[in-house]
């Protein structure tokens, strides 16, 4: 009995290590993570695009968005808990603004991804709050070249070429370890991107994708429906 409850110690607090090293609460948020809607990030020859699939229910009016733009050389895509992200897009927009206020210069996209993951490290070590139930990618442009950053609910910090979180993203990265390629341009990127997604869910089309487009010329640009079937990638 006594060794039941101290299993149950570890399962509820995440600031105790369990004897295998493990923090479970952070183990579990990242569960929530692979319940969220796919979302994708991947860099191409002079650009990133961030997708993400949002189906809205028949009654619902509209889905919330899955990717945000924070400046106008870097946007964020969200998987796992909705509330969550909405929370830490809104202090990274805050964090940007700041940045351009006290240096007058944009934030770098890894220092924006950095911050953002030390948020979510900070929400495991201390009782009374719980892990960020959330993955988020950040991309931009830097000095003209394409950046990409992961974090998870635990505060790890990782950069891509290509990447995917939530629903279905080891098969996902399975068909990027094949199939992806530096120095593709952005139709084939967002090609394999879509090819990607469908995988995942042969009833996807044009409307249940959110498509952003981050390079030097546009910035941050939102790809319409109609605008994704005229570029003939997959529907």
């Amino acid at each position: 009995m006594q060794l039941g409850n101290q299993n149950m110690q570890y399962d509820r607090a995440k600031t105790i290590f369990s004897p295998d090293g493990r923090l479970f609460q952070v183990e579990y948020a990242r569960e929530a993570v692979k319940k969220g809607s796919t979302s994708i990030g991947m860099t191409y020859d002079n650009g990133v695009l961030l997708i993400a699939t949002r189906k809205t229910p028949k009654l619902q009016a509209r889905n919330p968005e899955k990717i945000f733009k924070v400046d106008e050389h870097l946007g964020v895509c969200t998987s796992g808990l909705v509330a969550d992200g909405r929370v830490l897009v809104d202090d990274a927009r805050e964090k940007a603004q700041q940045n351009r206020m006290t240096y007058g210069e944009p934030i770098t996209v890894q220092t924006q991804a950095k911050y953002l993951a030390d948020i979510k490290q900070r929400f495991t070590q201390y009782g009374g709050v719980r892990p960020f139930g959330l993955a988020m990618l950040t991309g931009g442009i830097e000095e003209g070249q394409p950046e990409l950053y992961q974090s998870d609910p635990s505060g790890i910090l990782k950069e891509w070429k290509a990447i995917a979180i939530g629903k279905g993203s080891e098969r996902a990265m399975d068909t990027f370890e094949e199939e992806y390629e530096e120095g593709m341009d952005e139709h084939s990127s967002i090609e394999l991107a879509v090819k990607v997604l469908k995988e995942i869910d042969e009833d996807l089309d044009a409307e249940n994708i959110e498509l952003c487009i981050i390079n030097e010329e546009d910035k941050f640009r939102r790809v319409s429906p109609e605008e994704l079937r005229e570029m003939d990638v997959g529907f």
